[in-house]
C-alpha cells in the first residue's frame, strides 16, 4: 500500500492576505470558500491546482490568538513542494528575490537540492529538487 501527499491545511493569522500570497506565488487558483462545520465560527479559503490533484487549505479559527508560528512545538515544521531539477530551483530562487520573499540559497544534499523560505505567518516552505 502506497501514499501521496494531497493537500496541507494551514491556520492563518489573515486568510484574505494569505490567499492573495499563495495564489501569487505558486499560480494557484481559489477553488472554494467555506464555513468550518460544526458551528464553529471558522472558515477556510481552498487554493490549489485546479484540478484539485494538490491544494492548501487556509483556515481562519476565531479563536486563534495570532501567535507566531514556531516549527520547533509540536505539530507541523515546514511543508515542502517538489520541482523538476534544480534549474528550476534557480528559477524560484530568482522569483522569491524578485517578489521580495525572503529566502535561504539553494542548498545541494547527496539526494538533491532544497531552497527555503516562509509565508506571511512565517511558516516555512521548501521547494525540493530530487537529483
Amino acid at each position: 500500500m502506497t501514499v501521496a501527499l494531497h493537500h496541507v491545511a494551514l491556520t492563518v493569522s489573515d486568510v484574505e492576505a494569505s490567499v492573495s500570497w499563495y495564489t501569487d506565488l505558486f499560480n494557484f487558483a481559489e477553488l472554494i470558500r467555506g464555513e468550518h462545520s460544526g458551528g464553529s465560527g471558522g472558515h477556510a479559503v481552498v487554493v490549489g491546482k485546479p484540478d484539485w490533484s494538490m491544494f492548501v487549505v487556509l483556515n481562519h479559527h476565531p479563536t486563534n490568538k495570532g501567535e507566531t508560528f514556531d516549527p520547533t512545538r509540536t505539530g507541523l515544521d515546514h511543508v515542502g513542494f517538489t520541482v523538476a531539477d534544480r534549474a528550476a530551483l534557480v528559477e524560484w530562487e530568482e522569483r522569491l528575490t524578485d517578489k521580495a520573499i525572503k529566502h535561504s540559497p539553494i542548498t545541494d544534499h547527496e539526494w538533491g537540492s532544497s531552497l527555503n523560505f516562509r509565508d506571511p505567518d512565517d511558516m516555512q516552505l521548501q521547494l525540493v529538487a530530487f537529483s
